[in-house]
């Protein structure tokens, strides 16, 4: 796909155009994506232009709300706190801060990123792509849609990628299972169940960040270790909303 089109399909994701080097990534992405989904299941969105709005886009959308803006690296993850993070438990909140950008910092080590039901990589694969500094772990059931993970990996050259063919409580199970910095969730089956399993994969203070439908908001009352931040609308869209959460 024409990355000139890419980037402008992007742009209400985002609040600055992302570099060549990322945009050939996403077009080479695309291609495999449609490729693949000519064999297996891995999207029911089938319009190339689609897939960028809907899946990249909305990937993006979370990574510039999880890591430091490129063009202020300064600003600090209490700065980010202070424009509204975890200062609200009410996930039902209308009355929205400016939404915080990079809540993020960089700690000792490289943030680990966990994403569970990874299907066709969304959004932890654009996650790596916008901070290629991440390591993250994709679960995912389908062993089929798991070697397309891999494949996207290897052909982006993405490193320190780990992709576990698996479920999300089998893989919680192993000794000594590195916890997460941040873990994500993007339309995964199973919600209620999987949004409970996904508590026990954070760090102390991890992140949850959730790519949800507005009416699944509710169910964030049952993690009650959770301070959610207000949800914040995703571009372009009537009922999705991407709610950020820390452990506490």
């Amino acid at each position: 796909m024409d990355t000139a089109r890419i980037a402008a399909l992007l742009e209400p994701f985002l609040e600055q155009p992302l570099p060549p080097s990322q945009l050939d990534q996403i077009s080479t992405y695309i291609d495999l994506l449609l490729r693949w989904n000519a064999r297996i299941n891995l999207t029911a969105i089938r319009h190339e232009e689609e897939i960028v709005t809907r899946h990249f886009g909305e990937s993006f959308f979370l990574a510039r709300h999880l890591f430091l803006n490129p063009c202020h690296p300064e600003r600090s993850r209490a700065e980010s706190e202070a424009n509204g993070l975890a200062k609200s438990k009410d996930p039902y909140s209308a009355s929205s801060p400016a939404p915080p950008q990079g809540v993020l910092t960089a700690p000792l080590h490289p943030p680990r990123i966990l994403d569970i039901g990874s299907g066709a990589g969304f959004p932890a694969l654009p996650l790596k792509i916008w901070a290629p500094h991440i390591h993250v772990t994709l679960i995912e059931s389908n062993h089929k849609k798991a070697a397309f993970l891999r494949e996207v990996a290897r052909a982006l050259t993405l490193t320190d990628i780990n992709v576990i063919a698996g479920r999300a409580k089998t893989v919680s199970a192993q000794p000594n299972f590195p916890q997460a910095d941040v873990v994500t969730l993007r339309a995964v089956e199973r919600f209620e169940t999987i949004l409970l399993q996904a508590v026990t994969f954070l760090a102390p203070n991890g992140i949850l960040a959730l790519l949800i439908s507005a009416a699944q908001l509710p169910h964030l009352t049952t993690l009650p270790t959770m301070k959610w931040n207000p949800p914040i609308h995703v571009p372009q869209s009537h009922t999705r909303v991407l709610s950020i959460g820390v452990l506490g």
